[in-house]
């Protein structure tokens, strides 16, 4: 991806050397969350809360500051450059495709554990987005876990990581999040699940749109760059992480879809650039996803 001397965002906290409150003790790992936010419908809130709740021993401990490393000055560098982009492009298209003013979202890097709007996050939980602050919150870490433990390596399967999670941020300020989130009460575990894969096959979408757009805007794109995004939507489906977490699927309590749906939706808001094609997703029926 080129991405090295291009524009940086002004909406990034880079919390990593300041002084930071950690848990002490052993975690779920990565894994585990994600196993957790897939058995919890994808709420946040609620995964950090269970989390908080099940280490009652656990205390808080300040760590020494520390200066970053040249590699962890990058990785702030390119996620600066990243969000840069989506800000470009959704603050262009949102407006003339949904008729909604795009609000940029604060980026917030941090290391090892994280006090955000949704609660106090530990690592492990990887990116995620908290409509409560509107920020999306991203141990840069996570990349060496996206290479190393799901095989999926590469700056444009970063900069994959880091859309999804703005598209999130693009729903929020649709509406969308909120009426998904407000069927839950009257629909099965199930029904919600399956509502939930739509948001996240969504997000999906709405990154392959951004990266689109990207593309005829500033030319970012290099060879096995969009390789590098679908190997990164395979590796964090649905069936593909309970069969390493636990060595079988629940296809009733999918709430991020399949491996193949991932990188179906990305591909397809890639080849279209069509925003309002995320509507799509809560018409087709189930055997078409």
């Amino acid at each position: 991806m080129r991405w090295q001397g291009r524009r940086q965002s002004e909406h990034v906290d880079d919390r990593r050397r300041a002084p930071a409150m950690v848990r002490v003790g052993g975690g779920i790992g990565i894994l585990g969350f994600i196993l957790l936010l897939i058995l919890t419908g994808g709420d946040i809130g609620k995964v950090l809360n269970f989390m908080a709740q099940q280490q009652p021993a656990q205390v808080g401990v300040e760590q020494p500051d520390q200066e970053l490393t040249p590699e962890q000055e990058a990785r702030k560098e390119f996620s600066a450059v990243v969000l840069a982009d989506t800000e470009e492009v959704w603050t262009d298209i949102l407006p003339r495709s949904e008729g909604v003013d795009y609000r940029e979202p604060k980026l917030v890097l941090f290391h090892g554990a994280v006090q955000s709007g949704c609660g106090f996050a530990q690592a492990q939980v990887g990116p995620f987005y908290c409509p409560v602050d509107q920020s999306v919150y991203l141990d840069t870490g996570f990349f060496d876990e996206l290479a190393d433990r799901f095989g999926a390596p590469g700056d444009f399967a970063q900069a994959y990581v880091i859309a999804h999670e703005v598209g999130h941020h693009v729903q929020n300020l649709l509406g969308l999040t909120d009426q998904v989130h407000a069927q839950k009460a009257r629909l099965s575990e199930g029904d919600y699940n399956a509502l939930s894969v739509r948001l996240e096959l969504q997000a999906d979408y709405l990154a392959g749109v951004w990266a689109h757009h990207a593309q005829k805007r500033f030319n970012i794109l290099e060879p096995g760059d969009i390789e590098e995004a679908l190997t990164a939507a395979q590796a964090i489906g649905d069936d593909r992480l309970q069969k390493q977490a636990q060595g079988y699927v629940v296809p009733d309590s999918f709430t991020h879809g399949t491996s193949a749906q991932r990188m179906k939706w990305f591909r397809k808001g890639l080849e279209t650039g069509d925003a309002a094609g995320m509507n799509q997703l809560f018409e087709l029926p189930d055997n078409q996803l």
